[in-house]
């Protein structure tokens, strides 16, 4: 596996653009995905064929201002522009240029599906009261958190980041941090955006369907996500609200069951993708089409199941190869920001427990992960897992709803590294844990417990069961154990 540290020594080197991996290869991604549990297969997916039949998309875009703080003569530029490549093609970069590339790919590339060219949502887009009254987010530099201007054969199109929607922090500060895990909510004025993007890419359905194609486990009976079938507009939107900002129930995963969004810093040293492991990380190769999977080539096949309808199975479009490698190249380089919290004599008392407790068996540094993977509650691997995967043959007790009730559940969940603790937001994979302080709480055992972070829908107050390991510390070493996790 290719990591930042054997990255480095090829910044200067020229990479052609013909020596990249080939992204969708049949043979890749024969044994990538990890069996499903339930059915013990792979997700299906797409032929290479069908991928590379798919029509291209590769247009720039650019940031949307906050009207009082646009550039003098944004706009009429803007209007003037014509269609550009949001990358250039065919060409030969040094891995430093790669890099620099995908920087710029992963804040300009846009989900094409959810273009709206309406003037009435353009308007809103660029009024002050508007902007406001959607709950809108402003960044430092008068940018609108989440959205971009695509310029299109067909107009100016409004438009949502791809990665970028998700991967990018706001810090107490007011800066970003690219490849953490997204903290706010952009706000209303997404949603006639959603709605262009439902009726694009799932045609015929209603919106409760469109929700329950994206979450349904056929094979599960009984499948808590039936009921959405039945919900009318506002319950759906309570359901996908109860995911709070840091998680998101994505296409395969479950509003129910919810996810943290991953952190793409140290993604480079990750042995698998996804915190239920389902996908293996063998090199570069895997992170490219990773992206392109969530991005526009997820066929929803489990062996005789499929989520979608034959007009609906098909890639819209597919990015071109180079831009999922210039914005891998950049993950892989992504490092963490100046950590704020020092080493003192309290992290040292904290890190002498760390080591007394054994947390570093499942922890080891210098990652502080040993990259395997733990059972969920109730699952038993089959045999011939062993021989495929890393398993460690015990369980942490941790909900195991997303790792068994879901299309993204293996059994497994990773073993997280705790690396950036300080600066992710929340904890356990479904961000139930608001903070270091609450996860060592021993309270949050308690069904009056109300989560700081992940609820659930129409949940006031819960246990917040497993990873019990420190909740029996005295309160004096809990708080020196946190201090020496926040300076990781």
């Amino acid at each position: 596996m290719r990591t930042l540290c054997t990255l480095i020594p090829l910044l200067a080197a020229a990479v052609p653009a013909a020596e990249i991996p080939k992204l969708w290869d049949d043979k890749e991604l024969a044994e990538w995905a990890n069996p499903v549990a339930g059915l013990n297969v792979r997700p299906g997916h797409f032929s290479e064929s069908e991928y590379y039949a798919a029509p291209v998309e590769n247009l720039r875009t650019y940031p949307v201002y906050a009207p009082d703080r646009e550039p003098a003569g944004y706009w009429d530029s803007l209007k003037k522009k014509k269609p550009e490549p949001l990358i250039e093609l065919n060409k030969t970069r040094s891995a430093a240029e790669w890099i620099a590339e995908g920087r710029r790919v992963f804040e300009e590339m846009d989900v094409p599906g959810f273009r709206v060219w309406d003037p009435k949502v353009i308007a809103k887009a660029r009024s002050r009261e508007e902007l406001k009254k959607s709950g809108a987010v402003l960044l430092k530099d008068g940018t609108v958190y989440g959205f971009r201007w695509a310029v299109t054969p067909k107009g100016i199109a409004l438009s949502v980041q791809e990665c970028a929607g998700c991967h990018l922090r706001i810090m107490p500060d007011g800066s970003t941090l690219p490849g953490a895990p997204f903290n706010k909510n952009v706000g209303s004025l997404l949603q006639p955006l959603l709605d262009a993007a439902e009726a694009y890419f799932l045609s015929g359905d209603s919106p409760a369907m469109v929700q329950f194609r994206s979450f349904g486990v056929p094979w599960l009976k009984p499948d808590i996500h039936e009921q959405i079938k039945t919900m009318k507009k506002s319950q759906l939107g309570e359901l996908l609200d109860s995911n709070p900002p840091g998680t998101f129930p994505r296409f395969n995963g479950s509003p129910y069951y919810t996810t943290k969004v991953p952190d793409l810093i140290g993604i480079a040293s990750r042995k698998y993708i996804d915190h239920t492991a389902t996908h293996r990380h063998r090199g570069i190769g895997d992170i490219m089409r990773y992206g392109a999977m969530v991005s526009s080539s997820d066929s929803g096949d489990f062996g005789p199941y499929r989520a979608f309808t034959e007009k609906q199975r098909r890639i819209f479009y597919r990015f071109p190869d180079e831009v999922f490698y210039s914005q891998a190249m950049y993950f892989y380089s992504l490092e963490p920001p100046p950590n704020p919290h020092r080493s003192d004599e309290r992290a040292a008392r904290g890190k002498d427990i760390f080591e007394r407790e054994s947390c570093g068996t499942c922890h080891p540094a210098p990652l502080y992960t040993n990259n395997k993977l733990t059972l969920a509650t109730g699952f038993t691997p089959p045999k011939e897992h062993y021989k495929m995967l890393d398993i460690l043959p015990v369980s942490v007790g941790t909900d195991p709803g997303a790792a068994l009730k879901t299309r993204k559940g293996t059994g497994y969940y990773k073993v997280p590294s705790l690396k950036g603790l300080w600066y992710r937001g929340l904890y356990l994979h479904d961000g139930s844990v608001a903070s270091l302080e609450e996860m060592f709480d021993p309270e949050r055992l308690s069904p009056k417990h109300v989560p700081g972070g992940f609820k659930g829908y129409k949940v006031t107050h819960r246990a917040v069961p497993g990873h019990e390991f420190g909740l029996k510390l005295q309160p004096d070493e809990r708080a020196s154990l946190i201090a020496f996790l926040k300076t990781l």
